[in-house]
Parts: C-alpha cells; sequence; structure tokens
C-alpha cells in the first residue's frame, strides 16, 4: 500500500486538465438554466457521470497511452467523488457505503448510454430523460444533441490534440 505513494504517474498533468475539463463542461450553466437539469447533487453528479463517461468512452477507444489515461482519469474523477463525501460530513464508515453506489450508477448509466449510442437517437433521448432527467421535466432531446455534438467532436480528437489542451466537449449554448 505504502509503495503505492511512490509510483509515478506519467500522465498526470493531463488526468488533472481533463479532469478539470470534465467538471467545468458538467458545470455548463445552460444545461441547468436552459436544458432544465436539475441544480442539486443528483443532477451534478449525473451530469459529472455523463461526461466523464463520454470522456473515457473516447480515451478508452484510442490507441497507447489512450487506456492508461483513461484509468488514470476514473482514478481522479472517484478520488474527487471520495473527498466531496467527505468534505460534506459523510463518515469515514459510510464513505465506503456511498462510493460503491456512486460506482454502480455511475457503470449503470454509462452502460445505458453505450447501448443508447447502439441503438439511435430516440434511445438515447428516453435514456437521458430517465437517468438525467429522472423522468421529470427537461430538453432530453437538446441534451441528446448535446451529447451527440460532444462524441463527434470527441471522435475528431486526437491524442495529441487532447495534450495540447483542444476543449474536449461541445459548448451547450450552441446546441439549439
Amino acid at each position: 500500500m505504502i509503495f503505492g505513494l511512490f509510483r509515478r504517474q506519467p500522465h498526470k498533468q493531463l488526468i488533472d486538465k481533463l479532469h478539470g475539463d470534465i467538471v467545468a463542461a458538467a458545470r455548463q450553466i445552460a444545461l441547468y438554466r436552459d436544458y432544465g437539469v436539475a441544480d442539486t447533487l443528483d443532477g451534478r453528479f449525473e451530469l459529472l457521470a455523463l461526461h466523464a463517461g463520454l470522456l473515457l468512452r473516447r480515451l478508452n477507444a484510442m490507441p497507447a497511452p489512450g487506456p492508461d489515461v483513461a484509468q488514470g482519469l476514473s482514478n481522479e474523477v472517484f478520488a474527487n467523488l471520495d473527498a466531496g463525501l467527505r468534505e460534506t460530513g459523510v463518515s469515514d464508515i459510510g464513505v465506503p457505503k456511498k462510493m460503491k453506489k456512486l460506482a454502480e450508477s455511475f457503470l449503470g448509466r454509462n452502460a445505458a448510454y453505450e447501448r443508447a449510442f447502439a441503438a439511435g437517437e430516440d434511445a438515447l433521448v428516453a435514456a437521458l430523460a430517465r437517468n438525467v432527467f429522472a423522468g421529470g421535466a427537461g430538453d432530453a432531446a437538446r441534451l441528446a444533441r448535446y451529447v451527440e455534438a460532444t462524441i463527434a467532436r470527441l471522435d475528431a480528437l486526437t491524442p495529441a490534440a487532447l495534450e495540447a489542451g483542444e476543449p474536449p466537449f461541445a459548448v451547450s449554448e450552441d446546441i439549439a
């Protein structure tokens, strides 16, 4: 366990930058104001999971070191979720239970989105309505167009472009 403290993280700067991109994308005001995502812990988690999942999907499809960066980024996302729980006062005993639930939710959401990508736009709209909007009010069709624009943007990015700092996500205000 202690030896993990001395392990080199060759892509740490890129991972930190990409994590910042995920957080910034999930906090785009238009997603809450114009798309109708609830500005709650659940709504914020849904957008964080969505953006992280989209970026992890692309990184895992890239040649090396894409999958290694994806693993490091996944670790970073969950380390920050853990820290956030602790900051909100969740006890040391309660953190593992909550983290397990968050991890299951994250993996479940992204598996549902992956199935929806294969099934088409209507399936994506339904998956977003069910997960991000919890079946309530919100513009799931517009969010689906944003997701599709983000996927197109991510697919066009080369590993060099990502390392150079190209923004990986679409701008939510640009989607009608």
